[in-house]
This record gives C-alpha cells, structure tokens and sequence, in this order.
C-alpha cells in the first residue's frame, strides 16, 4: 500500500490552532487527519482552523473526518471550521448539506460556487508552519 500523499502542519496560539493540510485527503490519508485533529483536543486545543488551500483532492473519507472532528470538537465546548475547501469537498458539501456544520456559515446561506472559488477566511496570524510529526506522513495501521 502506497504512503498517503497528506503532509499536516500544525500551528498553535495559546488555546487555538492552525492546521494546514497538504495534498490528498482519501481512505488512505483521512486517518492523518483524524489523528492531528485528536491530538489538538488531546493537548487543550478548544479552536481549530483547518486551512485546506493546498489539499488537491478530498473525498467523503475526509468529510467524514472533518464532521467527526467536529463533533469531539463541539463536544469538548470548542470549535472547528474549514477554510478554502478544494472544489472536489466544495461539491461534496453541496451535496449533503452539511456545510453548515464545517464552514460556519447558516443552513441554505452555502455560496453557490463554494467548490470553485473559496471566499478568504479570517485572516490567521502570522506564522511559521513546521510539520506536526515525522510519523504523521508516513503510513498509519
């Protein structure tokens, strides 16, 4: 079984944390994004930030992990959205109408051409994005 081809890099500020993924989110790779967003509730982290700008591709196994995410994040009294999902997550959103859940914006108040265009978050501060783990790259079992 090929690696996952998903780098995460995580960037903490007191009590919030930046994610950025990069490059595919499938079957093979979600477990990395299930994991990074584990260890942020694990380690006190309340707000997430998923920055998806450079993820190429992400089927319903990362929405999954997003809305699972969400919940244990909800759960723990906090908070997680995404921002700039790639189009292949953007039409998935649309077709479940979940959107609400991740995105933070209303149900029915989803931009038509989410998947095509992501309108800009709030602006993260700035930073300096260094790999979370080594292992969080390699295979997961």
């Amino acid at each position: 079984m090929p690696l996952p081809q998903l780098t995460v890099y995580r960037h903490d500020l007191r009590n919030r944390a930046l994610i950025t993924l990069a490059g595919e989110i499938d079957l093979g790779s979600a477990p990395l994004v299930r994991a990074a967003l584990a260890q942020c509730l694990s380690d006190g982290i309340r707000i997430v930030d998923v920055d998806l700008t450079p993820v190429t591709f992400c089927d319903c196994s990362g929405l999954n992990a997003f809305l699972y995410a969400a919940q244990w994040t909800t759960e723990a009294g906090g908070i997680l959205r995404l921002h700039n999902p790639p189009p292949t997550l953007g039409r998935i959103l649309d077709l479940t109408g979940c959107g609400f859940l991740l995105l933070g914006l209303p149900l029915g108040h989803l931009p038509p051409s989410l998947g095509d265009a992501a309108a800009p978050a709030v602006p993260a501060p700035p930073h300096r994005t260094v790999p979370l783990v080594g292992v969080l790259s390699g295979d997961v079992r």
